[in-house]
């Protein structure tokens, strides 16, 4: 098992959004940066469980719990003209974007801040707080996992 921290605009996409999906379920999509997009088709895996990270917004932070449910396959949304993230390079013969499908586990009792993340030192080389990280998808090690899922109040043994 391995373990991410997906980011997603509240405004855009909340875990509140995924929470409400139909089985808590949906397809992670838009991702247009080839490192995170690498992350996702050659690394993410079922099972895989995810730190549901808020940002662009004031403050940002972990808020919650998904899992992978659907390893890569192809983003469709880069080759519709009306979607936010077309892409008319991508075709559907070889595309160049994939997606993954999350599905909700739980919501944090806790808030953590950016700022809680940057004032723990059992985090420290969590890339999500390192200077110049903006990757939306980003591998997280098991033992940061942990301590974030704490900050959160969840057990960790009920997640691994």
């Amino acid at each position: 098992m391995n373990f991410w921290l997906f980011k997603s605009e509240p405004d855009k996409y909340s875990i509140e959004d995924l929470k409400n999906e139909p089985e808590h379920t949906a397809c992670w999509d838009g991702i247009r940066n080839y490192q995170a997009r690498n992350f996702l088709r050659d690394e993410v895996k079922i099972g895989d469980m995810v730190l549901y990270y808020h940002s662009r917004c004031e403050p940002p932070g972990v808020v919650g719990l998904a899992k992978v449910v659907k390893e890569a396959y192809p983003d469709d949304t880069a080759w519709d003209p009306k979607a936010d993230y077309y892409d008319p390079k991508s075709k559907p013969e070889n595309p160049t974007w994939v997606m993954v499908d999350v599905q909700w586990v739980a919501n944090f009792p806790n808030f953590v801040s950016l700022a809680d993340l940057k004032a723990n030192p059992a985090l420290e080389g969590m890339r999500v707080i390192m200077r110049g990280q903006r990757l939306s998808i980003q591998p997280v090690d098991k033992a940061h996992f942990q301590a974030v899922l704490k900050m959160g109040g969840l057990d960790p043994k009920s997640y691994l």
